[in-house]
């Protein structure tokens, strides 16, 4: 049982339950993981996704390793029969194969490298880990899917809901930096598994992957796209069809209060960081209606949801042996 993609939730109703159930008691299962290693690989910097993935494990009672490969980790070669005469000094079929004796899960953390389109989209590490580790893997944002962020926020939109239909808005805003696709992908992918009405906003030239997006409703018109929404969720992505580029950094697309007042009194919400006064104002980040500090608190019990589930697959599969290690349960 790899997490991999939101796609991978049989029912995200019944997921988001389990995980509020947790977060009442998250101690309940300490025992489930004893004796077991959650190895935690970043190949990109992470503050919420570290912290929150561990403190999963611990409250699991599992051991947890962490490795960043920007600093301590050998160079990784992803192409099979490459010559390896220069950069990489490993190969992922070595790599893969000794950390799955270490390690009786996998959480991978490479982001998208935002220059060649194909090389993302092609997942080289996720997918490498995954053809090449024999234990679970867990996607802890990849170059295209951030399916632990998407699950938070499913958790904590259902914490706040109001209404049985509510009107969600993903809303692009400016950075000054080329970010990836990963969490509006997510995002989108979630929402079309939600009874909502979900509009996607953003300028025009800003689409995401359609293959994602599919039916999904688009507009240009921010102001348009918040009237009467709940929930605003914003956050930027660089241009999908001019892969990786900023072409638009226009201010007016910045959340502010004025802006919110169009809505539905809508709580507003952001993966984190966040660029104070330039994604949005600190106005609206302060206010009551922003639930920014509850998501990422919730990605705590979203990773505690996928560690439990593969635990428990894993406890009732190979004949009662762990994949890793072969020793009995």
């Amino acid at each position: 049982m790899n997490y991999i993609s939101i796609q991978d939730i049989e029912s995200l109703k019944k997921w988001v339950k389990q995980a509020i159930k947790i977060k009442k008691k998250p101690l309940k299962n300490k025992k489930l993981g004893k004796n077991k290693t959650l190895g935690m690989l970043f190949f990109n910097s992470s503050l919420r996704t570290r912290l929150s993935t561990q403190k999963a494990a611990l409250n699991l009672g599992m051991n947890v390793m962490v490795m960043n490969f920007t600093s301590e980790g050998w160079t990784l070669e992803f192409e099979d029969g490459a010559i390896m005469n220069s950069g990489a000094s490993e190969h992922i079929k070595e790599a893969a194969a000794v950390i799955s004796q270490y390690c009786d899960i996998i959480a991978i953390r490479a982001f998208a490298g935002l220059v060649d389109k194909e090389k993302d989209n092609a997942e080289i590490v996720l997918n490498g880990f995954l053809k090449h580790a024999t234990v679970p893997i867990v996607n802890m944002e990849s170059a295209t899917g951030h399916p632990l962020q998407s699950l938070a926020d499913a958790i904590t939109m259902a914490e706040h809901k109001t209404k049985h239909k509510p009107k969600v808005v993903l809303s692009w805003a400016p950075h000054p930096k080329a970010l990836p696709q990963a969490v509006a992908n997510s995002f989108v992918e979630m929402m079309q598994l939600q009874d909502a009405e979900f509009v996607i906003a953003h300028p025009e030239g800003y689409e995401l992957n359609p293959e994602i997006t599919k039916n999904s409703t688009i507009e240009y018109d921010q102001n348009k796209a918040f009237e009467n929404a709940d929930f605003i969720y914003t956050k930027n992505w660089s241009n999908y069809k001019e892969y990786g580029k900023i072409t638009n950094s226009d201010s007016n697309w910045t959340v502010t209060a004025d802006k919110m007042k169009l809505t539905n009194n809508a709580k507003f919400m952001h993966c984190l960081p966040v660029r104070r006064n330039v994604i949005v104002s600190d106005e609206v980040l302060d206010s009551e209606n922003s639930i920014v500090i509850e998501q990422a608190n919730n990605r705590t019990y979203a990773a505690q949801l996928v560690l439990q589930k593969i635990l428990k697959f894993c406890a009732t599969t190979s004949n009662g042996k762990f994949p890793s290690t072969g020793k009995k349960k």
